[in-house]
């Protein structure tokens, strides 16, 4: 679970976040949408640990961060907008020192590495370093760090800006595995449709502050699957690979 209280963040004379109250439950997808300069990554920052709120708390399945920082984020993954790497690795040698410092068996750590990268599309990259990386696969391999250890929480910042179709769907699809695991997922997006399709509920964030909170009866959401075209074209790249 996610518990945002009363957060609230300045730059100078600009209030980027003003009293944003609201949870992410267990098991729960939400999506955060809001208009450029509405503060949703300056929230999931905050929510990461990355800036401190000027006033507010945070709080990852009851640890809170401002008190319990180290704690906190054991149990939550993040995705940010724009990824930074330690360049001169490789993508399995990234994987495989967070699998590290996350204190995840090699082993197993190995396997569900593979399987991500499989599935969206770096599979034949991974040796090379990643500073020849496009920013697609930047961001590709953003999210597989963030989904490596199965967080308990997850915090995802565009989430799926610059993928391509196949591994957009594969991305949907691991976020809904893992929110059906338990994990509570929030995420900032620019794509109504995604949030509209796979959210449980969306958050929208107006000049800092939470203007409303909708649940999916409110927008008359449509079956949490693939749209008519991501499915058609699913079908299409599937009898092209056989």
């Amino acid at each position: 679970m996610i518990e945002i209280r009363d957060v609230t963040r300045r730059y100078g004379g600009l209030m980027a976040l003003d009293g944003v109250s609201f949870d992410v439950r267990s098991g729960e997808m939400v999506g955060l949408l809001g208009a450029n300069g509405a503060g949703k990554s300056t929230l999931l920052r905050t929510a990461a640990g990355l800036q401190v709120p000027d006033a507010g708390r945070v709080a990852i399945d009851g640890v809170d961060l401002g008190s319990d920082p180290v704690e906190a984020k054991r149990r939550f993954g993040y995705m940010p907008e724009e990824p930074t790497f330690y360049e001169e690795l490789s993508a399995d040698e990234y994987l495989a020192f967070l699998a590290g410092v996350r204190e995840i068996d090699p082993t197993v750590a190995r396997v569900r590495a593979t399987d991500l990268l499989e599935r969206l599309g770096l599979a034949q990259r991974t040796d090379e370093p990643v500073r020849r990386f496009s920013h697609g696969m930047r961001k590709k391999l953003s999210f597989i760090a963030a989904v490596l250890h199965r967080p308990a929480s997850l915090l995802c910042d565009e989430a799926l800006e610059g993928f391509d179709v196949s591994a957009a769907l594969a991305a949907k699809e691991e976020l809904r595995a893992l929110a059906a695991a338990g994990c509570a997922v929030l995420f900032s997006s620019h794509v109504t449709e995604t949030i509209e399709r796979w959210c449980d509920r969306v958050v929208i964030l107006h000049r800092g502050r939470v203007a409303r909170t909708l649940e999916r009866a409110a927008w008359g959401a449509p079956r949490a699957d693939l749209s008519p075209l991501e499915r058609e074209f699913l079908n299409i790249s599937r009898a092209e690979m056989s």
